[in-house]
């Protein structure tokens, strides 16, 4: 890493970084002079803006800041909230905690694809999934695997909307989903130990079990979970498993090491793909009876932390490997994946002219490779820089502004050879502006990218997807309420997705310009001691500016979003909850010559609970609704290729705390 007065130096020589990022710049550039040393409690006192508004922590700033302060949409799943709600993977949560649209996984399993601003197909490319502070999406367009993550193992949900390139890279462009668990959280907690056990419908049969021990600065963490179900159509039975250990060490507030181990194996037929009549006739029909996989991943992280008066320091190194098997079409299709990660970030708190103000800065690597039989492996390389900066004026205005310079280097031979370098900057300009008490509005502009997955590789004339992003927002909290909005827009120039009309057999192409924009709002309101409402709910609109296809939809975009949620104790240890969700039309093909129907669902839980066990009854998609959220053909008007949803599912439980 370069020191901060060589940086300095050659920053003077390039006046469009200084133009993208004065701010960050110039106090970076500050800390090359002699600095005042800050308490320890002023530190924890930039975490409150100066509008004292009860304050919800985050960590994806990559490091602790005041949710408040940040000049983005957030959303935050508590573990509290997780085990109210019942949910067995954290793709369930999201989509029933915030109304985020989910895709069914071709595997199943549980898994779901999410979209957090109307990327269809591609959403995984632009979406950045981080896992205690270890990024952990594919370089692939296999998706990210998240119903192996032992769900009781999850302290916080955090949901980044929009653009955070800066921080995270490549890929970033509709948001990041970044996951802590109650190891990597770093808080020091009792003796404990929880089983859960549960049975229902569609052959549903589960066991999980969690373990915390204390010995002295030490602690230790151990979960592991089975899952079995013969799914909602035929050969589509699967069984996830999963175990996850972790050590850490803490040495009061100012070091602690954590290692952490995890794996995760699912075995699952898989049914492939109906057609209109199929699915009319019957949706829990398979075309396929014999087709069968199973993926197997283990991740392994070490991370350090350490602050030292004004300075945070911190650093994470994290491998990844990832093994399918399967059998589709009656021929095998295998892959090995391997991801080494390494990541060195610090933070400064102090005060430039009177005003408070924080720069972080880090490098991050990573290198992903992907071996096909009887093929050279496909490779992907990153090497980046960052830093972000804020700067907090004497009435509370917060302002930011950061800059990435990435180098990615994509090599792809297994299924098509192909290509891909660059280095490409990111950058973004923020601010937050305190309203009294109670509210702020905030706004942003910001650049962000991708190179195309080696997957996508296969035409080698793919150039970067980039996008500029526009958001403003407002939030309203108190001791019962909270209340957000948010208005976006990104234009895309090459942005990268499949055209089935392009050569011999379709291919992925640089589209024509494409926009996402729209409104997207949520609150919570505890309307008395015993009941809670939230909602949410998005109107956005994912369309081509120009070309073949100006003003249609990008494909597997719904135009609609939402969820209304209750959550009700209406008698003492005894509480209802109560879920719609909906998901709007969206067209699964560029010509939008069929379009797939809207669909609500209602799943409601009844839970009694004591201080040491919890009796559960789930039911989901009480309607027994039928409806698809995957397809991929039109068919003479008439959407085909197309994977069911499940319908009616009843789940009895028992959790047991010791």
């Amino acid at each position: 890493m370069s020191s901060p007065s060589r940086f300095c130096r050659l920053t003077a020589v390039s006046p469009r970084l200084v133009q993208l990022a004065p701010i960050a710049l110039a106090s970076f550039c500050a800390l090359g002079v002699p600095r005042a040393v800050m308490a320890q409690a002023d530190v924890a006192n930039r975490l409150a803006l100066a509008s004292t508004l009860p304050q919800v922590v985050i960590s994806g700033t990559r490091f602790a800041d005041a949710a408040d302060s940040q000049p983005i949409g957030i959303s935050v799943i508590t573990a509290e909230q997780i085990s109210r709600g019942g949910y067995t993977t954290l793709n369930e949560a999201v989509m029933r905690q915030l109304g985020v649209p989910g895709r069914l996984d071709l595997n199943g399993g549980g898994e779901y694809a999410l979209d957090l601003r109307g990327f269809g197909g591609t959403s995984d490319s632009n979406m950045v999934i981080v896992v205690d502070g270890i990024r952990v999406s594919e370089g692939d367009t296999g998706g990210t695997r998240l119903a192996g993550i032992p769900i009781e193992t999850v302290e916080r949900i955090e949901v980044l909307r929009g653009t955070n390139a800066v921080l995270y890279g490549e890929g970033a462009t509709a948001g990041v989903i970044v996951i802590t668990t109650k190891a990597g959280k770093g808080v020091s907690r009792r003796d404990a130990g929880q089983v859960y056990l549960a049975g229902g419908t569609q052959g549903r049969r589960e066991l999980r079990g969690t373990a915390t021990l204390n010995a002295g600065d030490f602690s230790f963490d151990l979960a592991a979970q089975r899952r079995l179900s013969d799914g909602h159509r035929d050969n589509f039975a699967s069984g996830v498993g999963a175990a996850a250990f972790a050590a850490q060490w803490q040495d009061g507030e100012g070091l602690r090491l954590v290692a952490r181990h995890a794996e995760d194996t699912l075995s699952t037929g898989l049914p492939n793909a109906l057609s209109a009549a199929q699915f009319a006739a019957d949706p829990s029909q398979a075309t396929s009876l014999t087709d069968h996989g199973r993926i197997d991943g283990r991740r392994s992280t070490l991370t350090g932390e350490l602050r030292v008066g004004a300075w945070e320091f911190a650093a994470d190194v994290g491998h990844r490997t990832k093994a399918l098997r399967s059998i589709n079409f009656d021929a095998p299709f295998d892959y090995d994946i391997r991801a080494d990660t390494a990541n060195v970030r610090a933070r400064h708190i102090g005060r430039i002219a009177g005003l408070s103000n924080q720069v972080r800065f880090g490098v991050d690597h990573a290198r992903w490779e992907r071996t096909v039989p009887q093929a050279a492996p496909d490779v992907q390389r990153s090497r980046a820089f960052y830093i972000k900066d804020d700067l907090t004026l004497a009435g509370g205005t917060a302002w930011s502004a950061g800059l990435r310079r990435e180098k990615l280097d994509k090599e792809a031979h297994g299924f098509g050879p192909g290509l891909g370098k660059d280095r490409v900057t990111a950058w973004d300009l923020g601010v937050v502006q305190p309203i009294g008490r109670h509210a702020q509005v905030y706004g942003r502009l910001g650049k962000s990218f991708r190179l195309a997955s080696v997957d996508e590789l296969s035409n080698t004339n793919l150039r970067t997807q980039t996008s500029r992003d526009l958001e403003v927002g407002t939030r309203w909290r108190d001791e019962t309420t909270r209340l957000e909005a948010r208005v976006y827009r990104s234009r895309l120039h090459n942005e990268i997705g499949f055209d089935p009309a392009a050569g011999l057999f379709g291919s992925n192409v640089n589209y024509d310009p494409t926009r996402r924009s729209g409104i997207e709002a949520e609150g919570r309101h505890e309307l008395s001691s015993a009941v809670e409402l939230r909602a949410a709910a998005a109107l956005l609109r994912s369309r081509f500016d120009s070309g073949a296809n100006a003003g249609k939809d990008v494909p597997l975009a719904p135009r609609v979003n939402g969820l209304v949620g209750v959550n009700w104790q209406f008698l003492p240890q005894h509480h209802l909850g109560a879920d719609v969700v909906y998901i709007g039309r969206q067209y699964p093909t560029l010509d939008n010559s069929c379009r797939m129907a809207s669909a609500a669902t209602l799943d409601t839980r009844y839970a009694w609970r004591q201080p040491s066990w919890e009796l559960s009854l789930a039911v989901t998609n009480v309607a027994d609704r039928t409806y698809t959220t995957q397809a991929f053909r039109c068919d003479a008007g008439q959407v085909t290729g197309l994977y069911p949803e499940p319908g009616r599912a009843i789940v009895a439980a028992a959790r047991f705390n010791f």
